[in-house]
C-alpha cells in the first residue's frame, strides 16, 4: 500500500510539473551604468512578454566579464566598453555573430547639487584647485571603463600626472557618483547618463569627445546560451522602442 501511494504521489507530481509551462528565465550581466535605463526597458519589455523572467546582474564591466569567464551563469553580457567584450572574445566566451554595438555615452565632471560651482573649464587646470585637499570621485582606472575613459582624457590635457595621486577610486561609476551624492568628493567624473539618473548632482563640465575614445556598450550571448528568447530580448534592445528609452535616459543612439 505505501509503494502504491508513493507511486501515485510521485505520478500527481510529475504530471503537475508538466502541466505548468515552464517561464523562460534571462540572465544579464551588464555595466552599472546601465541600471536605470534596463530596469525600464525590461518593464516595457515584460508588458508584452508576461511569461518571461529577466534578472540583472549590474557591476563593472571588468568584474562581470571575468564572472562570466569563470562560468558565471549570464546568458547576455552588456559592456560599458570593447576591452572587456573582446576580453571574452578571445576566451571564445561570446556567440561572435550575436555582438553588436548598442549605444554611446559621453563623459562629464560633477558636482553636489548644492555646490556653489556652476561650470568649470576642463581643459584648464586650474579646476583643480578646488579639490581643496580632497579628493576627486572616478572609477578605479586599473579596471573600471569609466575610470579608463577619465584617465585618457586628462592624460590627453595633460593633467593626469598632477590628479593621479588625488583620486577617490570606485569599484564601480555608480558608485563614484554615490561618493559625490553623498558631499564625500566635491568633483567626480562619471557618464552623462549618471548625471543624468541622479537628483543629487549637477554636471559642471563635458569632456571633448576627441579627449577620449568612444564610450560604447557592446552586447553580446554569451556561448552556449543562445536561444529564441535570449536572441530576441537582444533584438528589442536594438529595436526604436528601446532606443526611445535609451534617448530618454541620456545615451546615444546611432
Amino acid at each position: 500500500m505505501l509503494k502504491l501511494k508513493t507511486f501515485l504521489c510521485s505520478t500527481l507530481l510529475a504530471c503537475s510539473l508538466f502541466s505548468i509551462p515552464a517561464q523562460a528565465k534571462l540572465t544579464i550581466f551588464a555595466a552599472a551604468s546601465m541600471t536605470n535605463v534596463l530596469e525600464e526597458v525590461k518593464t516595457q519589455y515584460l508588458a508584452t512578454h508576461p511569461k518571461e523572467e529577466i534578472d540583472f546582474s549590474f557591476a563593472s564591466s571588468s568584474v562581470l566579464a571575468r564572472q562570466i569567464s569563470q562560468g558565471a551563469p549570464a546568458d547576455i553580457f552588456i559592456s560599458a566598453n570593447q576591452k572587456w567584450m573582446d576580453f571574452l572574445a578571445e576566451k571564445n566566451v561570446i556567440e561572435p555573430k550575436s555582438r553588436v554595438n548598442l549605444v554611446q555615452n559621453s563623459l562629464v565632471m560633477i558636482a553636489p547639487k548644492n555646490s556653489r560651482l556652476a561650470q568649470i573649464d576642463v581643459q584648464n587646470a586650474q579646476w583643480q584647485g578646488e579639490l581643496k585637499g580632497s579628493y576627486l570621485a572616478v572609477g578605479d582606472p586599473a579596471h573600471v571603463p569609466a575610470g579608463k575613459y577619465a584617465q585618457e582624457a586628462l592624460t590627453s590635457l595633460n593633467q593626469w600626472q598632477a590628479v593621479e595621486n588625488k583620486l577617490a577610486r570606485a569599484n564601480n561609476v555608480r558608485a563614484a557618483l554615490a561618493l559625490v551624492e553623498q558631499g564625500e568628493a566635491p568633483l567626480g567624473i562619471v557618464y552623462g547618463t549618471d548625471a543624468e539618473a541622479s537628483q543629487k548632482v549637477k554636471v559642471v563640465a563635458v569632456f571633448p569627445e576627441n579627449s577620449h575614445a568612444a564610450i560604447e556598450y557592446p552586447a553580446a550571448i554569451v556561448v552556449g546560451h543562445s536561444n529564441q528568447e535570449r536572441v530576441d530580448f537582444l533584438a528589442y534592445l536594438q529595436s526604436e522602442e528601446a532606443k526611445k528609452i535609451f534617448l530618454k535616459a541620456g545615451f546615444v543612439v546611432k
